[in-house]
């Protein structure tokens, strides 16, 4: 990884739908390819949220993850969300993780958001990155995940 970095994917659109069909297969199901469309096209536009981020290795995407205004309907009290975190197979194991968990939070820290969210089906995975598991809560229709907050000031 010499020469991996992190970039909004508005630098690097030619990776849109490398980015899609990884957040698609990962995240979706059957049919909800055209939404993950939809959200990297959000992002694309230069809206405020969502925002996505590229990590590359020379010119190759390993992985991406995004900053969203909301990603999970149950609870759309909490804003803003670090949602769609993936890395490459064959990154896996390499801190990847954290770098780009890092690089939303230092977004948030430029766009002065006091606090960031995220949900996820693992245990004990995030808490190694210093989140705090906040509870359970239901990803849509009805499957319990765990809810995680950081404090960013």
């Amino acid at each position: 990884m010499s020469l991996l970095r992190i970039v909004p994917l508005t630098t690097v659109p030619e990776h849109r739908e490398t980015i899609i069909d990884w957040q698609w297969r990962a995240f979706g199901s059957d049919n909800s390819r055209d939404f993950f469309a939809s959200v990297i096209d959000s992002s694309l536009r230069g809206a405020d949220l969502p925002l996505t981020f590229v990590a590359l290795d020379g010119d190759r995407p390993v992985g991406t993850v995004g900053l969203w205004r909301c990603d999970l309907i149950s609870r759309q009290d909490l804003f803003p969300w670090l949602a769609a975190l993936y890395v490459d197979e064959s990154y896996r194991g390499r801190g990847l993780s954290e770098q780009l968990q890092q690089a939303v939070i230092d977004c948030c820290h430029q766009r002065g958001d006091a606090n960031l969210y995220l949900y996820s089906a693992c245990a004990d995975y995030y808490e190694r990155f210093g989140w705090q598991y906040m509870g359970d809560a239901l990803d849509y229709p009805a499957t319990a995940v765990r809810l995680y907050h950081k404090a960013l000031k």
